[in-house]
């Protein structure tokens, strides 16, 4: 089963993420994952990406497609993947979708986590204190939250088309949100 986390920047994705890789045997695809080991390597990509993310802009399509495609195999062996901050748009769903496609695979489920953009400001406010990554910052989230609105918000439509989507509420406890994912997938699989 391959699942897409979708939801804007800190609205738990990752956290439910990394349950779903405990309780399904999933591997966890998270562009942000990657892209921080790239910046920790210390290689050229890695300083290039860290530009990019500490001014809150979105790395290129064809850097984030090149690394989750690298990670397909990975995928295949554990019988699915969970996306998670992949695709964040148009283009990059549409290269998702054909590279699944080659390897006869496709996206089972897109699960939504619907959040308050004021609670997540508080957030990640809170998360940089203790943390200091510095795609939390305070001005780089708000170009996060600009860009997630402006290039992938807009691919809500393209998975409801496809009766893919299933929303939860995102502002719930963690619990909470876990079991109406694992509804979710219940619903998904019948």
């Amino acid at each position: 089963m391959n699942l897409i986390l979708f939801g804007p920047p800190a609205a738990g994705k990752g956290t439910q993420a990394k349950r779903l890789v405990e309780t399904r045997g999933l591997i966890q695809l998270s562009t942000g994952d990657m892209l921080r080991a790239a910046i920790a390597s210390g290689s050229a990509l890695g300083r290039q990406v860290e530009g990019i993310m500490s001014r809150g802009e979105l790395v290129t399509d064809e850097i984030v497609i090149g690394l989750i495609e690298e990670r397909l195999p990975e995928a295949d062996a554990a019988g699915g993947a969970i996306f998670d901050g992949f695709p964040r748009t148009l283009a990059q769903a549409q290269a998702l979708d054909s590279m699944l496609a080659r390897r006869g695979g496709k996206i089972d489920l897109v699960i939504r986590l619907k959040v308050d953009e004021a609670a997540l400001k508080a957030r990640v406010a809170g998360r940089f204190a203790e943390s200091g990554r510095a795609d939390d910052n305070p001005t780089a989230f708000e170009q996060r939250l600009v860009a997630y609105n402006r290039d992938t918000a807009p691919l809500l439509p393209y998975y409801e088309a496809q009766n893919k989507l299933a929303n939860v509420d995102g502002m719930a406890a963690v619990e909470a949100v876990s079991t109406e994912i694992d509804g979710a997938l219940i619903g998904a699989s019948s």
